[in-house]
């Protein structure tokens, strides 16, 4: 479609070098082609070009002073990418690989992610070149600090709430949301994440690991299979990792990888989990330690890593949760797990296969669950945060997690039901770009040129 193509020609000519958002948006704008091809108003009203650029996007200097009494400076940036069926909603990054790049691809899959999730949230991003590890708390709250002093003018409980995101946990949100209290003298549900004493919600740690497992049963329900006693290859060792092996465990599936920054932790009997939580939210150490905790286990370092891949991927597994990052799974990755016997594929981080790693997959007609649908486990736990602020309530654990479970469960109808809509039965990539497309494109059009 002539249409289609011109504007990721565009979009590449006009926001170069920004290969992370060109890749999230190419994958969103040819999915969507049979339903431009039905519905010509879309093309009319230049919806596309309209959604594929932000309504604002906000960089701002961070000055900091170290423990040293140095003064740093970064630039940190928030882009606001669309608030058409609601308050800009998502997370903050603080990682040393930020680019506005990868924060406008972010924000660009937060749009849809948001839709799908049924609940009245836009889409945004945010963050900053700063590494918290390795600082003190000291200096990362300085950091929080200047940072939240650009940043408040911009949010607000109705305009836009922010959450966490890699290198953004409870610490850093509770420095952020006590710099906000300060500077804007109220209390209120800005920030989600937040602790349980200040106006967090329960199930919120683990709502994206959980609501990744949720969303991959749904999808082998459907194919009349159970994750029960499946072996499961997991990557990353954050939040999302860690309670993606805790829901498995539950359910009887058995994960049998994790990865850091620094290499890769084989067990073949299982993941033990108190180990892994130890090493990870206690020690803040390396997966190194995991293996002196757990001396079954294989530790594989960085530097014994394939050349083509990720050492995760090229562990026999039945399904895979690739939990850690952006493009940490590729073609080669994509062939060896399908090689392997892989028959489910549940993306519990943004963006983690490349392109064409996910066009194998289609081709194969594995269970595939693409990030917008299979992550929004955590941003939807987030809108719940957000509700009970508004009505100063606190539900239970097991409120929290029913309706975590239900959304996730909604997301993947909406995205099932649309793919078999437009002809093409089980290929969730188009059923949740469609879908989530769709409801925010409607909306626009109801709201008029703005």
């Amino acid at each position: 479609m002539p249409y289609v193509q011109k504007i990721i020609d565009d979009l590449k000519k006009f926001n170069p070098a920004q290969v992370e958002f060109h890749q999230a948006a190419t994958e969103v704008l040819v999915s969507l082609r049979p339903l431009l091809e039905k519905n010509p108003v879309y093309q009319k009203n230049k919806i596309l070009e309209r959604l594929t650029e932000p309504e604002r996007q906000i960089l701002f200097r961070v000055s900091w002073q170290d423990d040293a009494g140095d003064v740093q400076v970064t630039q940190g940036c928030r882009i606001q990418f669309n608030s058409a069926i609601g308050p800009y909603k998502g997370g903050l990054r603080l990682h040393p690989s930020v680019t506005t790049g990868i924060i406008k691809f972010l924000g660009f899959e937060q749009i849809f992610k948001n839709s799908l999730t049924g609940l009245a949230i836009g889409g945004a991003k945010g963050g900053a070149r700063f590494d918290p590890k390795g600082k003190s708390d000291g200096e990362i709250m300085r950091f929080c600090q200047a940072f939240m002093t650009e940043l408040f003018r911009h949010v607000g409980p109705t305009i836009d709430v922010p959450a966490g995101d890699i290198g953004v946990g409870g610490r850093e949100i509770g420095y952020l949301y006590g710099q906000y209290k300060r500077l804007s003298a109220s209390h209120d549900g800005v920030l989600t994440g937040k602790g349980l004493n200040y106006g967090g919600s329960l199930a919120r740690t683990e709502a994206t690991g959980y609501g990744s497992v949720y969303f991959a049963e749904e999808m082998m329900k459907e194919r009349g299979e159970s994750l029960e006693g499946k072996s499961c290859t997991v990557s990353g060792a954050g939040n999302v990792a860690i309670y993606t092996v805790e829901k498995l465990l539950q359910i009887g599936a058995k994960p049998i990888t994790v990865s850091d920054s620094k290499g890769m932790i084989h067990h073949a009997k299982g993941i033990d989990l108190a180990a892994l939580q130890q090493v990870k939210e206690v020690e803040r150490a390396s997966l190194s330690r995991y293996k002196e905790l757990c001396p079954d286990a294989v530790y594989v370092p960085l530097s014994e890593y394939p050349k083509d891949g990720n050492a995760v991927w090229r562990v026999p597994c039945q399904a895979a949760f690739p939990s850690a990052t952006q493009n940490e799974l590729n073609a080669a990755d994509a062939e060896a797990l399908l090689k392997n016997g892989c028959t489910c594929v549940c993306e519990g981080a943004n963006m983690p296969s490349t392109l064409e790693a996910v066009d194998l997959f289609l081709k194969a007609k594995i269970a595939f669950g693409p990030a917008k649908a299979a992550n929004a486990g955590g941003v939807s736990t987030s809108q719940l945060e957000m509700s009970q602020n508004a009505s100063m309530q606190q539900w239970t654990f097991e409120e929290v997690d029913a309706k975590l479970r239900g959304i996730m469960q909604g997301i993947f109808k909406n995205a099932s039901e649309t793919a078999r809509e437009f002809g093409a039965p089980g290929n969730l990539v188009m059923g949740a770009n469609i879908a989530g497309f769709r409801k925010v494109a409607d909306t626009m059009l109801a709201l008029g040129v703005y």
